[in-house]
């Protein structure tokens, strides 16, 4: 039977979690200096494989693995191996990545080998100096060789950018016309009040609507019916033929349609992104996989009808919770 919630959306998509650890701290995504957790209190690979055949075999097609940085978790491409597999038994549609892009020169390779067949990035800036104050860690070049490594392994890359009031808006006709002159989307994310980052989200909250009232005035924009099932909405802009899309949390509410669950790298299943409430399947994957699966229709029980996340009180964070837990 399919896993569908109490107002009866239906759960296509897994968004599984495989480290809380990072090599970037992005400031709307984490604190400078952040306490990981203990590598022996993650589930397995195996545990993580086994897990996701449990929503496979309910529903779930599309499957997509976060972090933290997915890749810097060891071993990790064994687990794409895996479920590389489901997809070409037919049951699974794709298993996909969102990465940061640090470590895409050395995995870009072996990724598509595994059956993976896109990728999303996150990149906010082509300037490598706000690159570098953005990430508090990063190297702008090396991300550029990540994703030229991804589309030269044939992987189709669409790009992540969180917008911010500022440099940002004046930088955003650059990214489009990097993204769109590589045949690559760009999504455009509103920031949410995730975990204490130590910055200022309220100063730097931008409306993505304000965004495309701005951008009409320079580029004509096409709406578009396509959807990936997810939470944004696209145009095309006529000027590249390219694909823009706004993911708007914070002043368009997208949970109506919300297809997706998310599960942590501990186990902890969040039926909802911008609730706090979460199950442990950690204990009922000790048990067997029909007492996985009670736990997750229980958890389904209780997924609320909308998120918690308030635009009024950017720097009174709605969750404890990092977005590096959930990877968003």
């Amino acid at each position: 039977m399919p896993l569908i919630d109490r107002f009866g959306r239906r759960v296509t998509y897994l968004r599984l979690s495989v480290t809380d650890r990072c090599d970037l701290r992005c400031t709307y995504c984490m604190a400078e200096k952040m306490v990981f957790l203990p590598k022996r209190d993650l589930l397995s690979l195996e545990e993580l494989a086994r897990l996701s055949r449990v929503f496979i075999r309910h529903g779930v097609r599309k499957l997509r693995i976060t972090g933290g940085e997915p890749l810097v978790r060891r071993d990790v491409l064994d687990l794409f191996r895996d479920l590389g597999r489901d997809v070409r038994r037919g049951d699974l549609d794709e298993v996909t990545l969102t990465t940061n892009g640090t470590q895409l020169v050395r995995h870009a390779d072996a990724l598509a080998a595994a059956g993976v067949r896109r990728v999303n990035v996150s990149l906010d800036t082509l300037d490598p100096a706000r690159f570098r104050a953005v990430t508090r860690l990063g190297t702008l070049a090396t991300v550029l060789a990540g994703i030229d490594a991804a589309l030269a392994a044939g992987l189709s890359v669409k790009l992540n950018a969180v917008a911010s009031r500022g440099a940002f808006q004046a930088e955003l006709d650059d990214l489009i016309l990097f993204a769109h002159g590589r045949d690559m989307d760009l999504t455009l994310i509103e920031e949410m009040p995730a975990g204490d980052t130590g910055s200022d989200r309220a100063d730097r909250a931008l409306s993505l609507a304000e965004v495309q009232r701005d951008l009409a005035q320079r580029w004509t924009l096409e709406p578009l019916r396509a959807t990936t099932g997810g939470p944004a909405r696209f145009v095309r802009l006529r000027e590249t033929g390219g694909r823009l899309g706004f993911i708007s949390p914070m002043s368009c509410n997208f949970c109506a349609l919300c297809n997706r669950v998310r599960v942590s790298c501990t186990g902890q299943l969040y039926p909802c992104m911008g609730d706090e409430g979460a199950v442990d399947l950690r204990a009922s994957l000790r048990v067997s996989d029909q007492v996985v699966l009670a736990a997750i229709r229980e958890a389904l029980e209780h997924k609320p009808q909308r998120h918690r996340f308030d635009a009024t009180a950017m720097n009174s964070p709605t969750l404890v919770r990092h977005m590096s837990a959930l990877g968003g």
